[in-house]
This record gives C-alpha cells, sequence and structure tokens, in this order.
C-alpha cells in the first residue's frame, strides 16, 4: 500500500509538470504580440486524440496497480491460525477468540457516559509470525476498525460480516480506533492491538479458558 501510495504521488507530480510545463510555455512564447488575430485552427486531431487517450491510459495503470494491490492485501487463506471475532457498538469493541465454533477468550470494552472518569481500552492481543483472521460486526450502526500502524481500516457493518487477515511481525501495543463517525460517543471507541509472542499468546488462551470453564469474567 505504502508502493502504491507513493507510485500515485509520483504519477500525479509527472501529469502535474507537464501541465504546468504546457501552461508555462504558453503564457512565454504565445503572449499578446499585437491585434492581429493568430491564424484560426478549427480541428486537430492527433492533440485531440492524444489528450482524450492519455487520461486513459493513467487511468488503467492506476487502476490495474490498485486491484493488483487490493487483492493482494484483501487476499484470506482456507486455514488461518488465529480468528478472532471483532464487534463494534456504541461506544467500545469485543474480541472474541474462535476455535472453530468455540469461543475460548472474550475481551469487552466497557463504554462509559461523555462525563464519566476515564476507562482502560479493551486489547486485542494476537501471536507474532501467526496468520490472523479479523471478522468484523456490528451490533448497531456502521463503524470501522482502524489500527494506524497497519495502513488498514475496514468498515464494520451491522448485518453483514467484513474480515481480513494480517500476519504481525514486530512485538508490541498499537493503538486503535474507530475511523466511522458512529455516535456522540465515537471518539472513545478506542482499543489496543497487543502483539506477543506465541507463547505468551498460549498462556493468555489458556488462562481465558480457565476464567470460562470457572465462569469467571471475560
Amino acid at each position: 500500500m505504502l508502493h502504491l501510495w507513493q507510485g500515485s504521488w509520483i504519477a500525479a507530480f509527472a501529469v502535474g509538470a507537464v501541465v504546468w510545463g504546457l501552461i508555462i510555455w504558453a503564457i512565454l512564447f504565445h503572449r499578446k504580440r499585437s491585434d492581429d488575430l493568430p491564424p484560426q485552427v478549427r480541428y486537430n486531431m492527433p492533440i485531440e486524440i492524444l489528450y482524450t487517450a492519455v487520461p486513459f491510459v493513467i487511468i488503467a495503470v492506476l487502476f490495474y496497480f490498485t486491484a493488483r494491490d487490493e487483492n493482494f492485501v484483501e487476499k484470506t487463506t482456507d486455514n488461518p491460525q488465529v480468528v478472532v471475532d471483532v464487534t463494534g457498538f456504541q461506544w467500545s469493541w469485543r474480541f472474541d477468540y474462535k476455535q472453530g465454533d468455540e469461543t475460548v477468550a472474550s475481551v469487552t470494552g466497557v463504554p462509559v457516559a461523555p462525563n464519566g472518569p476515564a476507562y482502560g481500552k479493551p486489547v486485542l492481543t494476537i501471536p507474532a509470525g501467526k496468520t490472523v483472521r479479523v471478522r468484523l460486526h456490528s451490533d448497531d450502526v456502521i463503524h470501522s476498525f482502524w489500527v494506524p500502524a497497519l495502513i488498514y481500516k475496514k468498515d464494520v457493518m451491522p448485518g453483514y460480516t467484513n474480515e481480513f487477515e494480517f500476519t504481525a511481525t514486530k512485538l508490541g501495543t498499537y493503538e486503535g480506533r474507530c475511523a466511522e463517525l458512529c455516535g456522540v460517543d465515537h471518539s472513545r471507541m478506542l482499543f489496543q492491538l497487543k502483539v506477543v509472542t506465541p507463547e505468551q499468546y498460549d498462556k493468555f488462551i489458556a488462562d481465558s479458558k480457565q476464567r470460562l470453564a470457572a465462569g469467571g469474567g471475560k
């Protein structure tokens, strides 16, 4: 996506340089020198074909690279190693870790009143080096799942499941938020993405299974 963004800007600057070059050329070499009417040309087919065809070529090239990168980014596998159902609601998040149809761990954010005290952000914990599938659901209105460090966001829509996959390679904690204006407390729909070692992730799942088995809190 970074290369696509950079390439689009390079193309935009190239087109802008040509356009500005033609404007400056016309100003310098075709400014009014007398009251004589310059030669009038009704048709110039080569020029007209050129400025009709060139935009189509530019659009086709940008479309090709966009479609190529989109297919790569949106590609999913048959057997992801980690599956998490992410549910957005007014105004927080719930993360349900799945093994088949079973929920083995769950983390739910607690929304508060606009003037209430600060609260902890729900944490989405994933293992480094593993293929993680995120399935997005909404309980009410349209939200948007956004982790700026991933350079990626995706709409969370009621009645429809969006999904994507990624593999984290760098340990750490990354901020996330809702990127779709979803109501009065939209700005409080914050969460964190925590990338841990596979061993730490296995312990997190094991501890969560024990709490669920004991009827403890999620």
